[in-house]
């Protein structure tokens, strides 16, 4: 028998009229020119395993890279929260223990009350998950502030198994790559610092992101999705 190699990716539905319509209500946003007043950020969410070291690694010199034992420590998990806002360049990471109703709300807020203080409306794009909700404020906070910030936020959904319309994923992926993946972090206070040192440096050197899935390029390549009327 032949081996062949497995490759996993996210597989679209088929003639899915909802995820159709949430579809292009992304892709709508995505389209829409950069306003100061309302703009648009995306936000996704990762686990990570915390792995504490039981040997301290041997730096790297001019001729070993660093070495590190196989041998670890479990040391509980974290959650990473990332915002970014695409047409102005700008991303936003947040660790915290877990990532609740109670964590999301709080994540949101802090941005609301923070660097979007003067705004009168955000977009929000973000997945279906079940603590994503505007109920999750009224959990957190007194109803009347709850109120406030809700009505500061126009939802705009990624279709279920259409993540890879959140521009966040695509964020969190490249930090992942960048920041997380070749390095094991013990505490969450280390991996917050790492993580808060790879937005400040990317912030810092890298403009807006040139998304490129327009209406017209979905209706192309994704005719799979679109129902068959039938007349």
């Amino acid at each position: 028998m032949t081996n062949r190699k497995i490759q996993y990716w996210v597989i679209p539905p088929t003639e899915d009229g909802e995820f159709v319509a949430n579809m292009k209500a992304v892709l709508d946003t995505y389209a829409q020119p950069y306003n100061p007043k309302c703009p648009v950020i995306c936000m996704d969410e990762q686990p990570v395993q915390l792995q504490r070291e039981v040997r301290t690694p041997i730096p790297a010199t001019a001729k070993q890279s660093k070495r590190v034992d196989y041998e670890y420590e479990r040391a509980g998990t974290a959650s990473i929260f990332m915002f970014t806002e695409p047409l102005a360049g700008w991303r936003d990471v947040s660790v915290r223990e877990r990532r609740t109703k109670a964590d999301w709300a709080t994540e949101v807020a802090r941005l609301l009350e923070g660097r979007y203080a003067d705004c009168d409306q955000i977009i929000l794009v973000c997945d279906q998950l079940n603590t994503h909700t505007k109920g999750a404020f009224y959990e957190v906070f007194e109803p009347q502030k709850a109120r406030q910030l809700v009505q500061r936020i126009e939802f705009c959904y990624t279709p279920k198994h259409g993540s890879w319309l959140n521009i966040a994923e695509d964020e969190l992926s490249s930090m992942t790559r960048q920041c997380i993946a070749n390095e094991r972090f013990g505490d969450i206070e280390t991996l917050r610092e790492a993580t808060a040192a790879w937005s400040t440096d990317v912030n810092n050197t890298q403009r807006g992101v040139d998304w490129q899935m327009k209406i017209d390029d979905a209706r192309c390549k994704l005719t799979s999705v679109y129902p068959k009327i039938k007349l």
